[in-house]
């Protein structure tokens, strides 16, 4: 398996578009698929879960291949559900059916490996090997040590639900040769959405939740945005400027601000061409870094990013939990905690530690450690409060409470070293 991935990454570094992809989507990478699917995850529109699809799995398995074969293989629907947002709206999600999963799974390993080595360092998100914190460090090095003055803070309007069918086609097209994998890719976008018992046709737009979706928005921002930035823009420059993007979210940090309004209006005409859009209300170019005088600060990927100064009085940027993301944390929180009170309290706690250290293992970065520890003391109060609601007669004083949650919850440290020389460093 880990060989057949190199040859297509070696193939994919020679030659300037590959073909018989679609023959690595086999009984052999399907079966693995399989093996890596969470059996806890939600169903498709099939209602098939991965207990019921292997208690046949090799009959399953090889029927699925003959019809690949065959182009007899039509994916279903995907089955949207909303997921609630800190802002108090929802975002749309689409869960394919259980074969779709599979073919989806092994076709975006495909699209990793013959992309991987086309993709520009500049793009994080849902790449191999790389993940937000490396994303928040290449920020943090930038303004540190190049000559930022200026940040375009910029978000693209409903990205996923307004990608280009034609277009990314054509991206695809230009590295990939073959006709079978390509058609496909096209059976997947045009699938549809069944929303509850009702059809909606999906002409434009890849769903958010589809293992598929993640590298095909990747390889529609590489043409789009990351190449456009550094072989159209950057040469026209005077100064220096810097593009870091994790999926669809994206800064651009430049030298000169009549060069960061230049790009920016070259960007809303760039994105047009391809059917996206800014959102305006959304989109800033503020005055950042050692030479800023200016209290402005920028969000990128769930911290709050500000000019500060080390205790020995020197520049740094400092990282905080956007007040966005904290909003967020309080109000799982307090739902979570309301829901699972009556948990027998041994398994309620052991839960709830593990929240927290996933809480902490994203947060927890150089800098903005008081930040987590005030979520953490937020927690504390929360389930002191609730747990003594579980009868009249309180179940806890706040000094035994204090030695309980002390016991059974990991205090929080800083778990990811952006600050240092080399990479990012894990704790």
């Amino acid at each position: 398996m880990a060989t057949k991935q190199q040859d297509i990454r070696t193939l994919s570094e020679k030659h300037a578009r590959l073909e018989t992809l679609i023959n690595h989507v086999n009984y052999e990478t399907l079966y693995a698929e399989h093996r890596r699917q969470d059996r806890h995850k939600a169903v498709g529109v099939d209602r098939v879960t991965k207990e019921e699809y292997e208690k046949n799995l090799e009959e399953n398995l090889k029927d699925l291949v003959k019809r690949m074969k065959s182009f007899s293989y039509r994916p279903q629907p995907v089955r949207r559900v909303e997921i609630p947002k800190a802002n108090g709206k929802t975002r749309p999600l689409g869960i394919p059916s259980y074969e779709d999963k599979l073919v989806q799974g092994v076709m975006a390993d495909i699209l990793n490996d013959v992309y991987e080595p086309r993709f520009l360092d500049c793009s994080y998100g849902f790449r191999p090997g790389r993940k937000a914190h490396d994303a928040i460090k290449a920020v943090n090095d930038l303004i540190m040590f190049r000559k930022v003055n200026y940040i375009l803070d910029c978000d693209i309007k409903g990205f996923f639900d307004n990608v280009d069918h034609e277009w990314l086609m054509k991206f695809l097209e230009n590295d990939i040769a073959d006709k079978n994998f390509l058609r496909y890719i096209v059976r997947f976008l045009k699938a549809g959405i069944m929303v509850g018992n009702r059809y909606e046709d999906s002409s434009v737009g890849t769903p958010q939740g589809g293992l598929i979706s993640p590298v095909l928005a990747n390889v529609y921002l590489h043409y789009v945005l990351d190449l456009w930035f550094e072989k159209c823009i950057k040469p026209q420059l005077k100064g220096e400027a810097y593009l870091v993007r994790y999926a669809d979210d994206f800064i651009i940090m430049c030298q000169y601000e009549n060069e960061a309004h230049a790009i920016f209006e070259a960007l809303k005409e760039r994105l047009a061409q391809f059917g996206l859009e800014t959102a305006d209300d959304k989109t800033k170019i503020i005055p950042f870094g050692r030479n800023s005088t200016t209290k402005d600060t920028f969000d990128f990927l769930g911290f709050t990013h500000v000019n500060s100064k080390t205790r020995k009085g020197k520049y740094t940027v400092g990282h905080k939990v956007s007040k966005k993301k904290k909003k967020q944390f309080i109000a799982n929180l307090k739902k979570w905690v309301k829901e699972n009170r009556n948990m027998e309290f041994m398994t309620f706690m052991s839960k709830l530690n593990r929240k927290l250290i996933g809480t902490n293992n994203y947060y927890s970065v150089s800098g903005s450690i008081s930040e987590v520890k005030g979520l953490y003391n937020h927690a504390f109060w929360v389930v002191y409060k609730w747990m003594n609601r579980r009868s009249q007669r309180k179940s806890f004083n706040i000094d035994k409470f204090s030695i309980v949650w002390n016991a059974l919850i990991r205090r929080p440290y800083i778990h990811v070293n952006i600050w240092n020389a080399g990479g990012v460093v894990y704790n």
